[in-house]
């Protein structure tokens, strides 16, 4: 099976400058745990509900004037849609990721995969390895 018959289609993203603020709300909104960020046509980062939580609320910073910049993963891991899900398993499991965003051959966002995904589209065995893998202690 490829990547495009499991990822959750249709996916947006935000500036750099959004608020944190805007980012919860589209979160709880679109009932998602991430976030990509773009800038000039292209994807710079993710904000995950926990770059929220760990980068926002710490050091003292006021959160309400943050921005997707101040918090967001930088180095975005991703996988296109004819790939294996096997292969995009894999890939999660060795950088301890739970979800990516998925490209076409345009090099154009077309939607999300997540652990969630996965564990709907593959089989057990697959999505418990990758389950155990993103959950070990790093």
């Amino acid at each position: 099976m490829k990547v495009k018959q499991a990822m959750h289609p249709g996916v947006d993203w935000c500036a750099p400058d959004t608020l944190l603020s805007d980012i919860a709300r589209i979160m709880r909104d679109s009932d998602v745990g991430a976030v990509p960020i773009g800038e000039k046509d292209k994807l710079i980062g993710m904000v995950t509900d926990r770059d929220i939580v760990c980068r926002g609320f710490t050091d003292g910073r006021d959160p309400a004037s943050l921005t997707a910049r101040d918090v967001m993963t930088r180095g975005i891991v991703y996988c296109t849609e004819d790939q294996s899900i096997e292969d995009a398993i894999h890939l999660m499991e060795n950088k301890q990721i739970r979800r990516m965003p998925v490209i076409n051959d345009k090099k154009r966002m077309t939607g999300m995969l997540s652990l969630g995904d996965l564990s709907h589209a593959a089989g057990h065995e697959l999505t418990g390895e990758l389950a155990e893998a993103v959950s070990a202690h790093h």
